[in-house]
């Protein structure tokens, strides 16, 4: 067994081999076609060629040479064609992964009589299309089948229906297809804890069925077109010992339903839906991790009860209409890694109490209106890594003499000579968060999400100076302050950001110079300081600086250099150090006042010579000067002289 090398394929074509194996495993080896010795393999029980580059066409012959296979994974290849096999063979297999290739074509219709020992079949992320083959449901032993992210139509009843005699199915995936219609209430899948229809064209409302699946530990139906309420009988699974629930991107609407407190969730997302009224304060779920009510129409505030969860890692309500403050019981939130209250109408002070949260990763508190200054204890937050393990949920389905548990532990591969084989599959949904970074909007999720880290307050009140103790987030990648009313200079503990990528303090009014040694920010590129009261000249345009543009620098109209106007243009722009002292009573801006006294006499001089000049080259403007000064001499001398003191008499009668 091999796994994790890079391994040439290339040998003599005359070489045949003398043996005959039994296992064969050589996962991420990194190589591109199937070794040719298979074609002459006959007892194989175990081929694991998962995650390499293999290409070319689906190797059929596989199945049909060993006619003993049991086990296969070509996992995550390049692999073409279509996935047909003889009718008249006969195959024991018990665990087939040809997922993560570029399959496509119709499966054939007896694909479950071929397969009718199998306990785990996988052909997700292909381009297989048509519609689900009735045959699937000849397959009395499987416990794992996952459909998704194919081009499988047909309509969701049907399908089910065809599959009713699972009665030992636990997961069904069949997410990012073609389905359509409303689920049956009328299946016997008895055993069926994970359910998996996102991304299809599901409709209907989820009192017709969602009563008739009490065993669900995970059940996710986003992104289709389900309407109405969520139903009260929801609660009826609350003898499941942790559940996964995803309704998001539906359509459903009315208030949350306090039966949802009997369930004890681990993970809940109800996002980008019409749901109303506040959110509710009964959520007593001690297990839950991530919760997500983005996109919503809920108001109100946010009740203390949402931070007894001492496990949550991920909270999400952002883009609602809720108002009022943060309670400052939210330091009791001591793992949580993801805070996003952003686009509400939430105001007050930013309560000291969240430096508490120490292990945050990523917090937008943007599109509010807060008020009040920044807490300088912000540098306290680690603003790091996230743990990618977090936000991903897998489990190993394993097998064993008294059938199949399930346990939630990350491990690879495992092979056991007595065929007693584990399976690496995904049980629940990845977290996925958005956050805008570089003006723009983005979703990082796996990998990508390991490595985010970011503050945004931006688009709120915000006053006073920027804490220089944010020089101590030394993890961070994107800081966004813009559009407040912050003052004073651009700290030049910044400087420190040695991880940063995006840095936006637009839209305020800082004051001072750029800080020269932000230029050893060799990760940045994008840096925004347009429209403050900046002045002086910009730092040198080296490393990462000279990407940008002038549209970096605008609404600051002392500021020089490249590129920007020459310096040449403005002089004697005194240069101002940073300072930690008070700079509420100083102006903003820095000029010389005897220059600015000499430039104002000095036009005063030459706009009085030029009008005595005009004066005095023009007789008849001059006559209708002096005309215009006698009448008003006249008017003053009437309204002194004669309109007031008749005014006062009439008073005083």
């Amino acid at each position: 067994m091999l796994s994790n090398l890079e391994v040439q394929t290339q040998y003599s074509q005359d070489w045949l081999p003398t043996f005959q194996l039994k296992v064969l495993v050589l996962s991420k080896c990194k190589f591109y076609n199937i070794p040719q010795f298979l074609a002459y393999q006959t007892k194989v029980r175990v081929i694991d060629l998962s995650h390499n580059n293999l290409n070319g066409i689906f190797p059929n012959w596989l199945f049909e040479n060993n006619t003993k296979l049991e086990f296969l994974s070509l996992r995550n290849n390049s692999l073409t064609g279509q996935f047909h096999l003889s009718s008249n063979s006969s195959y024991v297999m018990r665990s087939i992964d040809i997922s993560d290739n570029h399959l496509h074509g119709e499966l054939q219709p007896n694909l479950g009589d071929l397969f009718s020992k199998a306990r785990e079949l996988n052909l997700s992320s292909n381009a297989f299309e048509g519609h689900i083959p009735f045959s699937i449901g000849h397959m009395p032993e499987l416990h794992y089948l996952d459909l998704s992210n194919n081009m499988l139509s047909g309509e969701i009843a049907t399908t089910l229906v065809g599959l009713a005699n699972f009665s030992n199915l636990v997961i069904l995936a069949a997410s990012n297809n073609k389905l359509y219609g409303q689920i049956p209430n009328s299946i016997n899948m008895t055993s069926l804890m994970s359910l998996q229809l996102s991304g299809n064209r599901i409709t209907g409302n989820l009192s017709s069925w969602i009563s008739y699946y009490p065993s669900f530990s995970n059940l996710d139906i986003s992104d289709n077109h389900i309407t109405g309420g969520i139903p009260p009988s929801i609660g009826n699974q609350s003898n499941i010992s942790q559940m996964e629930l995803n309704m998001a991107g539906n359509e459903l609407e009315g208030r949350i339903p306090s039966e949802l407190a009997r369930l004890n969730l681990l993970y809940l997302d109800l996002s980008h839906n019409f749901l109303s009224g506040p959110i509710p304060s009964f959520f007593n779920s001690p297990s839950l991790q991530h919760f997500n009510l983005e996109g919503n129409r809920l108001t109100g505030s946010i009740p203390e009860s949402l931070f007894n969860f001492s496990k949550l890692l991920t909270l999400n309500i952002r883009d609602n209409l809720l108002s009022s403050h943060i309670p400052s019981s939210i330091g009791a939130l001591s793992n949580l890694r993801v805070l996003l209250l952003s686009r509400n109408s939430l105001g007050g002070l930013i309560p000291d109490q969240m430096c508490q949260l120490n292990e945050l990763g990523i917090l937008d508190l943007s599109d509010n209106l807060f008020s009040g200054p920044i807490p300088r204890c912000f540098g306290n937050i680690s603003f790091g890594k996230l743990t990618l393990s977090e936000f991903g949920y897998q489990s190993l389905l394993r097998y064993d003499d008294n059938g199949f548990i399930i346990v939630e532990i990350r491990a690879n591969l495992l092979y056991s000579f007595s065929l007693f084989f584990s399976l690496n599959i995904e049980y629940g949904k990845r977290e996925k968060i958005g956050f805008v970074t570089k003006t723009r909007p983005s979703i990082y999720e796996g990998r990508i999400l390991e490595m985010m880290s970011g503050l945004d307050l931006s688009c709120n009140k915000l006053t006073g100076e920027i804490p220089a103790e944010f020089g101590t987030l030394s993890s961070i990648h994107a800081l966004n302050l813009s559009h407040n009313q912050l003052r004073g200079f651009i700290p030049t503990t910044f400087a420190n950001l040695r991880q940063i990528e995006s840095l936006d303090l637009s839209h305020n009014k800082l004051s001072g110079e750029i800080p020269s040694k932000l230029i050893g920010l060799t990760f940045l590129s994008y840096f925004n300081v347009a429209y403050n009261n900046l002045s002086g000249r910009l730092p040198n345009m080296d490393w990462q600086f000279q990407t940008f543009d002038s549209k970096s620098y605008e609404g600051n109209p002392f500021l020089c250099g490249h590129p920007l106007r020459s310096c040449n243009v403005i002089h004697d722009i005194p240069q101002v150090a940073p300072s930690n002292t008070d700079m509420s009573e100083e102006k903003w801006y820095h000029i010389d006042p005897l220059s600015f006294t000499a430039s104002f006499m000095g036009s005063y001089l030459v706009f009085l010579v030029a009008f005595a000049l005009v004066l005095y080259i023009n007789p008849g403007w001059r006559r209708m000067l002096f005309m215009f000064i006698e009448n008003l001499i006249d008017e003053c001398y009437f309204l002194v002289f004669y309109t007031v003191p008749k005014l006062f008499a009439t008073l005083y009668k």
